[in-house]
């Protein structure tokens, strides 16, 4: 029979059948399902199926279609199988626009439909039905116009007249309990062919058709057609683009029927027994050995099974299971060979025990010997899978660099040799059997007995955020209260720790005194104070002045602070901070190790006349960037050797002491500001000598 005549008899079933009888959502009469009013739910005029919220954890729901006429509720569908929503607030609406929408507690939408309703169309009219068929359809009362079908993004199944395309795939549940995305796919590849896929958090493979063909061909499909479609009717008859069919083995009967896959990665056929168990058999399945699915055991670990204990997970010789909750993390070796060890190491037999994949290389027709040199030879090789293939009369050698996708059946006629260190107890000499390995649980069991807590995402995000903007508005509550509280002690701007024009730091009496060692080495003395040497907390030696209070005041000790403060040249003195605390005034300069000019005119040491011009020159850079460069005209009044001060092996010279300074705008060229005598006599700024003649 020609395949085309059987798709266009498989799609001839996909009639829909009549609406009427069905309990509809439209919005003239109600737009919403709310996840508080379980019996506010849509059913199929048959009754077999329902589609509402339907609770997969503590507190969360999913919107779902279920067949109901089954022993326990059976899930077919899910709009939100990831991010579920919680058993307050979530709903179900179907807006103006033609868009259903599901919101959670908060109002924020998790899952909604994207198809637009074409502008022909009345939106008013838009009702939500689920046919017989178990699909939840959007239409406009005309069932030929369809706007949106749950058919059209199957979850886990696929129930009789709906169609797997290019589009969409069925993806498993985590397990029995967790209705979240899982680890395996059924879907049409790239070229045209169904297949199954193993898709793990790390490491992918196909697993169905038998991955070792070459060519699907092989296997009975081809890839040679212009389509990706796959269908079954309710007779239980499969049948794909790519030429794969079966038939159920109750195959005629018109019954209930899904096809799921499910979450220990098997594709299987269920029809409903219309008895009164209205329980679900299996009457097709894609892999008759269960061990046959990738991924099952994950690495280092092997898949056995039999009808007794059914199928169980075992770590290979000298590896631990690494998650005792979840097989799919495999086993974590308990010994270590490094590169320069390879000699070192030898082989256990694993009798009928087979690793798909991960090969290094296939050395052609080489003995046990020859293939176990070749592992040897490569620093990755973990092991080798060896075989003796009698129809052709060779060998067959796959060193491994990975062991994934392991299993142990009797009619496997290979056997894995596994690389282990020599002189440990791993290593005794002995071929492995099914004895010498520890049984463990069965993942089935283990599936079983895990299941997920979900949790509102969304709302846990909302609290996070909302405790982070509380958190934030405490500190920044607390930084004003505290700067605040600091700003009312020191109301004087005088006496706050920074100067707005200044970038030195404040200190107090206190650590000055300390640092000077109680005022105990004097570098220097003035007029205008005394200068000591110290060491800040942060190991800078400084020189201190201490500033007399009966021959500077305030007015004076805050005009040199703000005037240095805000000054920058090489060749003048730098401040590094201030004292103002009661009567002390205290300024905090960087230390000259050669001292002043006039100290070392008058020492022992020779300052040869190209030192003395640089001095000169250095000197006079500094005056003409107070005349002539910063931005205020600055007269240092008191331009004398004392206050020159020398630094560096080349003893570079740099300009202190400001106290006596005086500032002017560039623009008041009128000096007669100048009341009183300014500076020590015969170093006074010309400038003020010239003003104080005028008022003699």
């Amino acid at each position: 029979m020609d395949i085309s005549i059987l798709f266009l008899f498989l799609l001839c079933l996909l009639k829909t059948p009549s609406l009427s009888s069905s309990k509809t959502l439209d919005i003239l009469r109600a737009s919403s399902l709310s996840v508080e009013k379980p019996a506010d739910a849509l059913v199929s005029a048959n009754g077999e199926f329902s589609a509402g919220f339907f609770p997969v954890g503590d507190n969360a729901f999913c919107f779902s279609i279920w067949f109901t006429r089954s022993s326990a509720p059976t899930v077919v569908w899910m709009a939100n199988r990831d991010d579920p929503v919680d058993g307050k607030g979530s709903e179900l609406s179907l807006l103006g626009d033609g868009k259903l929408i599901l919101t959670n507690s908060v109002g924020i939408s998790v899952w909604t439909t994207r198809t637009p309703v074409p502008a022909s169309l009345d939106a008013s009219k838009l009702q939500l039905q689920l046919l017989n068929t178990g699909n939840l359809v959007l239409h406009n009362s005309d069932p030929s116009v369809i706007i949106w079908q749950s058919f059209d993004s199957p979850t886990d199944t696929l129930l009789p007249q709906q169609a797997l395309t290019r589009i969409s795939s069925l993806v498993s549940k985590k397990s029995q309990a967790d209705y979240s995305s899982g680890y395996y796919k059924l879907y049409f590849d790239n070229d045209n062919v169904l297949r199954l896929l193993h898709q793990g958090l790390t490491i992918s493979s196909l697993y169905w058709p038998a991955p070792w063909f070459d060519d699907p061909g092989q296997a009975g499909r081809s890839r040679y057609n212009t389509s990706r479609d796959g269908i079954f009717n309710v007779s239980g008859y499969f049948l794909s683009s790519d030429h794969f069919e079966f038939r159920a083995a109750d195959f005629g009967e018109v019954i209930p029927r899904r096809l799921t896959i499910d979450s220990d990665g098997n594709l299987r056929l269920y029809s409903l027994q219309v008895n009164s168990s209205r329980d679900w058999v299996v009457t097709w399945q894609a892999l008759s050995g269960p061990c046959q699915v990738h991924g099952v055991c994950g690495p280092n670990s092997v898949c056995s099974y039999d009808h007794a204990s059914g199928r169980r997970c075992d770590c290979i010789p000298g590896f631990k299971m690494e998650d005792p909750t979840d097989w799919s993390f495999g086993c974590t070796p308990e010994f270590n060979i490094s590169c320069s060890q390879m000699n070192e190491s030898s082989f256990v037999q694993l009798a009928h025990v087979e690793f798909y994949g991960s090969d290094i290389a296939a050395p052609l027709n080489r003995s046990l010997q020859g293939c176990e040199q070749e592992c040897q030879k490569s620093c990755a090789c973990v092991g080798f899978q060896f075989k003796f293939i009698g129809d052709v009369g060779q060998y067959s050698c796959y060193p491994k660099y990975m062991l994934l996708n392991g299993r142990r059946t009797p009619n496997f006629e290979g056997d894995l040799y596994l690389r282990l260190p020599k002189g440990t107890s791993l290593f005794d000499n002995k071929t492995a059997s099914d004895d010498d390995e520890p049984r463990l649980r069965c993942i089935r069991e283990v599936s079983k007995q895990v299941r997920r807590t979900y949790e509102n995402k969304t709302v846990k995000l909302l609290l996070w955020f909302a405790t982070a903007v509380g958190g934030l508005e405490v500190i920044c509550v607390l930084l004003v209260l505290f700067f605040l509280f600091r700003t009312d002690i020191h109301s004087d701007p005088a006496e706050q720790g920074y100067l707005l024009t200044s970038r030195f730091r404040r200190f107090s009496f206190a650590e000055l005194r300390k640092a000077t060692k109680g005022f105990s080495e004097v570098v220097g003395r003035g007029a205008g104070g005394t200068v000591y040497k110290g060491v800040l907390p942060d190991q800078r030696v400084c020189a201190i002045k201490r500033l007399n209070e009966a021959n500077q005041g305030e007015a004076e000790f805050l005009a040199e602070v703000n005037t240095i403060g805000r000054l920058n040249h090489m060749n003048l003195i730098e401040i590094w901070g201030f004292c103002a605390e009661g009567k002390h005034r205290l300024l905090v300069y960087e230390y000259m190790e050669h001292g002043s000019l006039a100290k070392n005119l008058s020492s022992n040491i020779a300052l040869d006349w190209e030192k003395r011009f640089e001095i000169a020159v250095g000197t006079a850079k500094g005056l003409a960037y107070l005349h002539e460069e910063c931005l205020e005209w600055v007269l240092h009044c008191d331009v004398k050797p004392q206050n020159i001060l020398l630094y560096s092996d080349n003893y570079l010279p740099k300009v202190a002491d400001f106290g006596l300074s005086k500032l002017l705008n560039r623009s008041e060229l009128d000096h007669s500001s100048f009341s009183k005598m300014r500076g020590t006599r015969g170093y006074m700024a010309p400038e003020v000598a010239l003003q104080s003649s005028h008022h003699i």
